[in-house]
């Protein structure tokens, strides 16, 4: 059936409201997503006449039809059968052997999990699911907590895939910007919203930081404290990969893993060049800056994994690694492990077509804007906070700014056409800050679960740190509104909030030892 776009007013923001509501109590996505769809429809079938029931049931599933992105799906499907064929290979088992052997030093088993997440920058899961199970033997053997590792597993996933120009994350920001017609290059304006997401940045920085000093603060504290004293890691179950882990074979070897890795990287920059035209016919899209403007990330990505699949059967096959039945078998279940995140997104996306298209939710609230008493100096921080709200309400930052990029970027430009490049980062930015620190979070628990830790352990050991980042750069939202986006003067204050509060944490746990060199 057709769907006719209907003016619903106020009540087009209460599929939003019901969906993070039912998220908070319920602590479950899936459904919650899928009623706040339900009261959507139902509100565009009684507004326009349509059947309450069948209308509300067609629309729901039409739009679902209408605004499924299938190339990110099979995207994240396929990285997720690489990463459990891998595993299943034992690669990522030789992996810890070899690192551990070279690795002498607590600093060095730090700085190698960081670095190593900071590497895997394709995708989050990805990251999730390989740097806490490579890195777990390493840092137990240094008397790292499972805690302070889960830490670092997540901090290095997300925050680093949302600056990162070639994952899965650049896809699907380019898809929602795709949506709002506003740039004419939606990798351009991906990549020039890095600098500005203030909370990506200083989360990585703090994480680097944290790696090199052994510095602690809150609840990290005590789960250090015993671990460095020989007591307990603070594990926990692993819930995530576990059945691949177990069945994983000893034939796999360190360069079983690294090199899928590294051809998936390598495929993925030549992907993104010949989708953006770099050898086509057309001179103008001939250099590497003008074809990745020009590309589809999610097209390219999805040709990337699978060349580096072709890599990995081609490694593993032949030398009796895994048999073929078994890469097979292994490529099933790695789809099955995605299941639920496509499932969130294909949700998000639905919730984000019956607020944008059905219910005309952007509209609703651009009126708001214009008419109210709030103006563009305030309008980066406040949407920091109104995702961050969001995504830690429903655990996922693609649905959050899957829904919000179309209803803020008509309302940047309409109040403030040359602050869009700071509120996308600051929808971006809001939208990591929760989906970071969130209990119901997919990467919050696949980094729980990958680094074998407690996860209610992980989630009230990082929340201090996530919360003191959030804080500085909401200040340097403000800033940047104050300032009509002066990035050094916006992006400065936040750093320097951020160096304080460390200085003064570190001065209040270490009254006697402050300035001694030892965090």
């Amino acid at each position: 059936m057709e769907i006719t776009p209907y003016a619903a007013g106020w009540l087009s923001i209460l599929p939003p409201i019901i969906a993070i509501g039912l998220a908070l109590i319920s602590k479950e996505v899936l459904s919650s997503l899928l009623i706040g769809i339900l009261s959507g429809s139902l509100i565009w079938a009684l507004g326009t006449g349509a059947n309450p029931v069948m209308g509300t049931v067609s629309s729901t599933f039409g739009v679902m039809v209408a605004k499924l992105d299938f190339t990110i799906i099979l995207f994240t499907s396929m990285l997720g059968a690489l990463v459990y064929c891998i595993s299943l290979s034992g690669a990522t088992k030789a992996y810890g052997a070899w690192a551990l052997s070279r690795i002498k030093t607590r600093r060095g088993a730090l700085l190698s999990t960081t670095g190593l997440g900071i590497c895997i920058f394709i995708d989050d899961y990805f990251s999730c699911l390989t740097t806490g199970t490579v890195m777990r033997p390493v840092t137990d053997a240094h008397h790292i907590s499972r805690t302070k590792l889960a830490y670092l597993v997540d901090t290095t996933a997300a925050p680093v895939c949302i600056i990162a120009p070639v994952s899965s994350w650049a896809a699907a920001v380019g898809s929602s910007l795709k949506s709002t017609g506003a740039f004419s290059n939606d990798l351009a304006a991906f990549t020039a919203a890095i600098p500005w997401n203030f909370y990506a940045i200083l989360a990585i920085a703090l994480a680097i930081f944290i790696s090199w000093t052994n510095y602690d603060f809150g609840p990290m504290r005590r789960f250090e404290k015993e671990a460095m004293e020989g007591g307990s890691l603070g594990a926990g179950r692993g819930v995530v990969n576990s059945d691949a882990l177990e069945r994983a074979g000893s034939k796999g070897r360190v360069w079983d893993m690294v090199v899928p890795i590294l051809a998936l990287v390598g495929f993925a920059v030549f992907s993104l060049l010949y989708v953006g035209g770099y050898w086509g016919d057309d001179p103008k899209f001939h250099t590497i800056v003008d074809a990745l403007g020009n590309t589809s990330a999610s097209k390219a990505l999805v040709w990337a994994c699978f060349g580096a699949h072709i890599v990995a059967l081609l490694m593993f096959v032949p030398r009796g690694v895994l048999s073929f039945r078994e890469y097979m078998n292994g490529f099933v279940e790695g789809v099955k492990v995605m299941l639920p995140a496509n499932m969130i997104l294909v949700l998000a996306w639905a919730l984000s077509g019956v607020c944008r298209d059905m219910l005309q939710t952007p509209q609703f609230i651009q009126g708001l804007v214009q008419s109210g008493s709030m103006t563009a100096i305030l309008l980066p921080a406040a949407i920091f906070l109104v995702a961050a709200f969001l995504s830690f309400s429903t655990g996922t930052a693609w649905g959050t700014f899957g829904i919000l990029i179309p209803i803020m970027i008509p309302i940047a430009q309409s109040v403030a056409p040359d602050m869009m490049i700071v509120i996308l980062s600051a929808t971006l930015a809001g939208s990591v800050f929760g989906d970071h620190c969130s209990p119901i979070s997919d990467t919050t628990i696949l980094s729980s679960a990958g680094s074998g830790c407690n996860h209610i352990d992980h989630v009230s050991t990082q929340l201090p740190y996530s919360c003191t980042i959030a804080a500085c750069a909401f200040t340097g939202y403000l800033v940047a509104g104050l300032t009509h986006g002066n990035w050094a003067a916006s992006f400065g204050t936040a750093a320097v909030l951020l160096a304080a509060a460390s200085a003064a944490l570190h001065f209040y746990h270490h009254p006697a030892r402050a300035g001694s060199g030892r965090a």
